[in-house]
Formats: C-alpha cells, sequence, structure tokens
C-alpha cells in the first residue's frame, strides 16, 4: 500500500538558517531535518522556474521558464508573466492521478489560474487577488472563504513599513496554515504538498537586520529578531499541521533555492550604454528611469538588458527584431563579446566579481520557449541587476525596484523524515531529482 506523504515547502528558506543558526529554536523543523541534504537549485535560481522544475523533473529549458516575465517576441519591451497554462510537462499530482492517487496542492508556483486534478488545488502567489477563481475545484473557493475568510496570497514586502510587513506576514502565513490543516485533515488524500512564499519575503524585508556581516546591517530591537521569530511561527504551524496527518506518513521539507545578502544593484542598461551596446538619442535627466521612457536609437542598438536577481540580455538581431541590426552571420561573434566585458566587470572598489554570463543552450539540453541570449550573473548572485537608468554611478547600494535585502542563492534544503526509515537524502542533490523522490516514496514509475 502506498504511503501518504506531506512536501512542506519553504520558499527560499536557506541551509544556513534551518540547519545550522535557528536549528536549535525550531523543535519540530530540525526533526524533520535532522537528515537533510543541500539541494542545488536550478539556473536560475528564482521562485518561476524552481518549482516547477522541480515538481515536473524538466529543465527550464525543456519548460521554457526563464523567470516571472518572459519578452514577447519581435517586441522590445512588451513582456508576458508566467502563469501555470506556461507548464506543459505533466507534475507529480498529474502522475499520480493518472494512478488513482489523490492530492492537495496549495500555492505551489506557478499554479494560476488553477487546473484540474484529481483532488484539491488552491493557486499561488501570482493569483490575481481573491477575486479571481483560485481553485480546484471551483466551488472549494466559498467554502474556504466562509470559514478563513477573503484567501491572502502575498504581502507587500518591499516597503518601509517594516512593522505593517511583519504583521501581514503573520497574518497571512496564520490564515495558510489554518488552510492547510483543514484540507489536510477533512480530505482524502494520498499527496499533500504546499509552498509558504512567507519565508521568502521576511527574508527579502528584514536580511540585513538579520545578517551581521551584511553589508549594510542595523541592529534593531524588533527587526533583528523577525527572521527567527517568523522561523519559529511556521516551525509551531507545521507542528500543529503534522498532528492531522498520519504517524506514518513521510514528510519532506524543501525549498527552491536559498538567500543571502543583497551587496547592491548593478546598472546593465547604464552599462550597456557606456559600452556602446546600447545607444540612447539622449540622458535621462533624473534617476530611476525605465528603459521604456527612455529614446532608444534602436537602428543603431546592439543590445539591451533587463534587471532582476539575473540579468537578461537580448541581442538586436536582424530578422527577428523590428529594426534588427546584428546580422545573423555576426550573431556568436556579439555574443561572445558581450560575455567577455560583462564577465570582465569588477566592483564598484575595482574588486574582481564573481560575474558569469551563458548562453542558454550552454545550460539546457534542450532550449524552448522566449529564452534570452545571455543570462548573467552579478558576482555569483551577489549584486542584482538594475534596468533603470539615470543613476549617477551604476553601483546602486539598493534595489531599484524598492527595500530589498536579499538575493537568491544556489543551495536550498531537501530532506526525508520517514518513520519506518525507508527513504533518506544526503550529500547534495539536484532540484530536479526530488520529482523522482516525490514519485518513489508515492511507489509510481516516472513515465
Amino acid at each position: 500500500m502506498a504511503r501518504k506523504l506531506l512536501v512542506v515547502g519553504l520558499d527560499a528558506a536557506p541551509p544556513r538558517l534551518v540547519y545550522e543558526e535557528l536549528a536549535g529554536e525550531l523543535p519540530n523543523l530540525s526533526e524533520l531535518t535532522e537528515r537533510g541534504a543541500v539541494l542545488r537549485s536550478t539556473h536560475p535560481p528564482i521562485t518561476i522556474p524552481a518549482w516547477a522544475v522541480m515538481v515536473t523533473g524538466k529543465s527550464p529549458g525543456e519548460l521554457g521558464l526563464y523567470g516571472f516575465r518572459h519578452r514577447r517576441p519581435g517586441d522590445y519591451l512588451g513582456f508576458y508573466i508566467a502563469n501555470s497554462r506556461s507548464v506543459r510537462a505533466r507534475a507529480v499530482w498529474d502522475e499520480l492521478g493518472a494512478h488513482g492517487l489523490r492530492s492537495v496542492v496549495v500555492g505551489v508556483p506557478p499554479s494560476y489560474p488553477p487546473r484540474p486534478v484529481r483532488g484539491v488545488m488552491v493557486s499561488c502567489f501570482i493569483t490575481p487577488g481573491p477575486e479571481s477563481s483560485y481553485t480546484w475545484p471551483p466551488g472549494l473557493k466559498r467554502e474556504l472563504e466562509s470559514r478563513f475568510g477573503s484567501y491572502i496570497f502575498d504581502v507587500v514586502y518591499r516597503s518601509e513599513e517594516k512593522d505593517r510587513v511583519a504583521d501581514d506576514l503573520w497574518r497571512m502565513t496564520r490564515q495558510h496554515f489554518q488552510v492547510y490543516r483543514y484540507l489536510a485533515s477533512r480530505l482524502k488524500w494520498d499527496f499533500m504538498m504546499f509552498v509558504e512564499i512567507g519565508v521568502d519575503r521576511v527574508q527579502h524585508a528584514f536580511w540585513k537586520y538579520y545578517d551581521e556581516h551584511h553589508p549594510r546591517h542595523v541592529e534593531h530591537p524588533r527587526y533583528s529578531r523577525v527572521i527567527p521569530e517568523y522561523y519559529k511561527l511556521i516551525d509551531g504551524e507545521v507542528g500543529e499541521l503534522l498532528k492531522a496527518v498520519p504517524r506514518d506518513a513521510v514528510i519532506m521539507v524543501v525549498s527552491d533555492h536559498g538567500a543571502k545578502a543583497m551587496k547592491g544593484a548593478f546598472c546593465v542598461n547604464q552599462w550597456l550604454a557606456e559600452m556602446g551596446y546600447l545607444k540612447l538619442k539622449s540622458r535621462p535627466e533624473k534617476p530611476g528611469v525605465e528603459l521604456s521612457e527612455v529614446p532608444v536609437d534602436w537602428g543603431e542598438t546592439v543590445a539591451w538588458g533587463w534587471g532582476g536577481y539575473y540579468s537578461r540580455i537580448f541581442v538586436n538581431l536582424r530578422g527577428r527584431e523590428p529594426r534588427g541590426v546584428v546580422s545573423p552571420d555576426r550573431y556568436e561573434e556579439v555574443l561572445d563579446d558581450l560575455k567577455r566585458d560583462l564577465e570582465s566587470i569588477r566592483g564598484p572598489d575595482g574588486e574582481r566579481w564573481e560575474t558569469r554570463a551563458y548562453r542558454p543552450r550552454e545550460l539546457y539540453p534542450v532550449v524552448r520557449g522566449d529564452a534570452p541570449d545571455l543570462m548573467v550573473y552579478f558576482d555569483d548572485l551577489s549584486w542584482r541587476a538594475a534596468g533603470t537608468l539615470g543613476w549617477p554611478s551604476n553601483y546602486l547600494p539598493e534595489n531599484d525596484r524598492g527595500p530589498d535585502d536579499a538575493v537568491h542563492d544556489w543551495h536550498g534544503i531537501v530532506s526525508i523524515h520517514d518513520p519506518e526509515g525507508s527513504y533518506g537524502v544526503s550529500g547534495v542533490v539536484d532540484i530536479r531529482e526530488v520529482h523522482d523522490l516525490m514519485l518513489e516514496i508515492m511507489g509510481v514509475e516516472r513515465e
């Protein structure tokens, strides 16, 4: 008979916090992760596509998912947001459903709009709002709202109103766990997985207060304890949830990537303009101007970029772009030049950076969808990319999108707590392997 499997997803939880620094304050998570391993995230280590990679076992290239936003082909500035329809591969719960097993899936990105599942689904933080149809079956929405009120999908975390951010995080997380417990105790299920996005949000909002080695560390009587106290909240809520789960169930605790201090943001489009790759008809007169608001001479532009936790670089390729200037026979040469110049960028004090620029085909055997021409990680992700222009320096101490203390890191967590001792993990586990581990525990062979 198949075992029940509960997957506790903690978005962006790093090994450093869960396995080391906070372990003594987290009795439930420490017991569950006693035999934990390090999870190696994907390229790029971002919520979307990382969770989709985990639950399908497919690479971002196979999925055609390279982040939240994707550029519309043939459009210099247009983009679309990835959602559940962007994932064409079958997820774990689809494969289990084909074998007659029932699933409870809550908040696993990207799951809006919710798709039919053998069981129930509540969509994730990309849901526009509680007015949307966010459950499968649709009637589950009314059932949940009658008991727990309007569903909270996310919080505004890039804000200087830190007290409000903390209060909103506690309110959202407590409601989420009420829903998890309700579904776990009221429904028949074989597989249950949820992702708590609040872990990621609390780290982005409060990391500089927690991390003494953060370049902008601030000791604060309340804010320096917000991250530990939030993890304690999660720990207590997990302990309550386990009371609704059979004692012989296998419990997996995972994150999609880790987190670390954000040293600053590098203005990639300003740099491209200085290097002659991006041609502007005039310079912005104020800082923080979007590329869409700047007069770009597309007829003379070789490349432009996007900001984010990593930078995406696009080549103005003739035959692909409306006013392409790079001929196809020069495309690889231009990419070589860009890669060399990007990887030679040094820090604000002349320090050497560990910057890497990749062609997507270098990372993925299969490249589908609307991939960028180059994917750039500044100083091994320690510096975020800023796409705006008009700044007095290419090096910003803060995120150009609002207060943000943390960036993503390559390593997350993965652990298996099995009361019967049949399953476990150790060492370093690739994020794609988690999919097969889930199926193995459920007694289903990968198709």
